[in-house]
């Protein structure tokens, strides 16, 4: 395709069923965007068992397109897809979200409306059971090592309401002009710490946090048949610690939140595997 207008990319590791639904549901319900869009792909583990189907589907999607990538792993690959889309706008997604239809027109004629934007472009998360969150609010998870914890603000509740501002919300789903893109920290890898610290570049960069009321989009999150990588609180935590030396933060919230998870002896022998580069 020449000139698309919006690239739907994600980075995918071991997950075919996943990212096969999340694309062809939207082709399947979202054919009035067929024109303006490309599909661009991240296989995250090339050599693994989804490799050849993932690449095999560039024969049957003309507008899609599989970048093999094994070299580096982790969430923050997804750098790559605003680095080799040819839109104007980049929509990165996990490769197991689904969207209601409607929504992504509506998130182009978002973006044709507004050209020069430095916003990010979020929406609300639908639960399993159709409920929604429309944000995180910035503090940190009791018993997890996660920044963030789901709310609502009842104006995401109409789907017609006008876009708001929110402090940040979960990656599952996010648009940003490419020019405008501030990027992660080439420094991570794994899962995690990037909520919260990817709001705050685009906030420094002049952009806002936006909720755009009609931007649903469903999360699985259950793998009952396990995860084919491997998250580690050894990976969120160097992550979390990366991010906050770059926009010159305390890094001892980080820290405490750890002790209250595990105990501040194994936080203490973590902490040490981290900085040791363990």
């Amino acid at each position: 395709m020449s000139n698309p207008f919006l690239t739907i990319g994600m980075s995918v590791y071991d997950d075919y069923d996943g990212f096969y639904f999340t694309v062809q549901a939207i082709r399947l319900y979202h054919p009035e965007i067929a024109d303006e869009v490309e599909f661009l792909a991240i296989d995250n583990n090339p050599g693994g068992p989804c490799g050849r189907a993932m690449k095999n589907l560039e024969h049957w999607a003309p507008n899609f397109r599989c970048i093999e990538y094994g070299e580096r792993r982790g969430t923050a690959v997804r750098d790559i897809l605003f680095r080799e889309g040819s839109g104007e706008f980049v929509l990165c997604v996990d490769c197991h979200v689904l969207f209601p239809p409607g929504a992504l027109g509506r998130l182009i004629a978002w973006c044709r409306a507004n050209p020069q934007t430095r916003d990010l472009l979020q929406g609300p998360l639908l639960h399993d059971d159709l409920n929604l969150s429309t944000h995180l609010e910035p503090r940190w998870w009791p018993g997890h090592l996660f920044f963030g914890e789901w709310a609502t603000d009842n104006r995401g509740l109409d789907l017609d309401a006008p876009p708001f501002e929110v402090p940040m919300q979960g990656l599952g789903a996010f648009a940003c002009r490419r020019a405008a893109w501030p990027g992660f920290n080439p420094g991570f890898s794994g899962f995690g710490g990037e909520e919260g610290y990817i709001h705050e570049k685009i906030r420094r960069a002049g952009g806002r946090v936006l909720c755009l009321p009609f931007l649903r989009w469903m999360h699985r999150f259950a793998r009952p048949d396990g995860i084919p990588f491997a998250p580690t609180w050894q990976d969120r935590l160097r992550n979390y610690l990366i991010g906050h030396h770059e926009l010159g933060l305390d890094p001892a919230p980080v820290i405490a939140h750890l002790e209250e998870c595990i105990g501040k002896e194994q936080a203490r022998i973590l902490l040490n595997a981290v900085r040791s580069g363990a």
